[in-house]
Parts: C-alpha cells; structure tokens; sequence
C-alpha cells in the first residue's frame, strides 16, 4: 500500500525535480534541437523536453505511467505542435514497420524492462536511414569501483526509482541491436552522484 501511494503520488514529483538538474536541461538541448519532422518520444515523462523541439511537427508521446503523464499537462497545452498520447510499452510499439524517421530517449532506456526487445521494437518501426537520438545515465566502464557500486545497488535503484538500471551499457546494446553508430559522447554530468554520473548522448541510425 506504501510503495504504491510512492509510485503514483511521491515519485512523478521527485522525478519531475530531479529531471530538471541543470547540466541535464543542457543535455536535452545539445540532443533535441536538430531534430526536424514527426518524432516518437519513448518515456514522454513530464514533458520537459517539448521547449526543446523547435522544428518539429508533431510528437508522439509514449509514457505507459498515467500519474507521470498528467503532470505534463501544462507543458502540452504550451506546445506549438501536436502532441499525441501514446499509452504503451517500449516493448510493443503501437506504430508499423519502417514508418519513423526519428525516435528519441531520454533517461528512459534505463527503466525499461526489456532493453533488448525495446531496442528491437525501437529498430523495427525506424526507416531504413532513420534515426535513434539518445541520451541515458550508463555503466561506467572507466572506473572499476563506480562499476561495482552501479551493480551492487542496481535492485534497490529498481525499487526506489520505477524500474531505473543503474549498470546498463547502452552503447553494446545499441550495436547488438544493429544499429549504426553516427555520434558517441560520454559526459560526466554535474550535480548528479557520481554513481549516475557517467552519461552517453548518442545518434545512431537504421541501416539503408
């Protein structure tokens, strides 16, 4: 009774403060800005990246969290552009084969149950060409210590923060999966603890 009164009235605030550090608003536009056209956002969250799509028509907003969802409200009815709500999982994509051109995450890879099948779905419903922005909390694979922190305390992360992977290597992940790889930043965000500290900002792309 507790964790869920947690999950629905406690953690979408929590969340909604700790997504709006600094150092990764400054994340989200270096990610957003040059994304042009219709995009599929997975993990809408709260809505705090819409003031950083400036030349998009239209965004599809996947969130399976209703109680998350609501508190992006506001932000919508904002927008200058479409937003359309999506109610699914990362896993099955309500959206056919080779029909996107950009699909973009952020902070939300982590969480999600299944990264291979998301990555797949993720993969399946891209254009040949099309692409995959990105940017998520990752493994640190420089230093051994953090390492076996982010492994040692990734399940009560999971309990504490909806599902969140502390020790995920996206980047393998993303190449397992097939994707090409066009940009690849590592960035040590400030005003994170340094076990999340370790970020990757990502394009990949669909092959031709």
């Amino acid at each position: 009774m507790l964790y869920k009164l947690y999950q629905q009235h406690i953690f979408p605030h929590l969340l909604n403060q700790i997504m709006q550090t600094p150092s990764l608003m400054d994340l989200r536009r270096e990610l957003l800005l040059p994304i042009t056209g219709e995009v599929l956002e997975i993990g809408f969250g709260t809505g705090l990246n819409l003031p950083f799509y400036q030349a998009v028509d239209k965004v599809y907003a996947l969130e399976p969290n209703p109680d998350i969802f609501k508190l992006a409200e506001q932000r919508i009815s904002q927008s200058p552009f479409a937003v359309e709500q999506i109610q699914a999982s990362a896993e099955v994509l309500p959206f056919a084969e080779n029909s996107l051109e950009n699909i973009v995450s952020t902070w939300t890879l982590c969480s999600i149950p299944d990264l291979h099948q998301s990555l797949h779905e993720i993969y399946r419903v891209l254009k040949p060409g099309g692409h995959f922005h990105l940017v998520e909390h990752v493994l640190n694979r420089e230093h051994l210590n953090i390492q076996r922190l982010q492994h040692l305390l990734t399940r009560i992360q999971k309990k504490v923060a909806d599902g969140c992977h502390l020790n995920r290597d996206i980047e393998t992940a993303l190449l397992e999966a097939g994707f090409d790889l066009d940009e690849v930043h590592y960035i040590d965000a400030e005003g994170i603890p340094k076990i999340s500290q370790r970020m990757l900002l990502a394009r990949v792309h669909k092959p031709l």
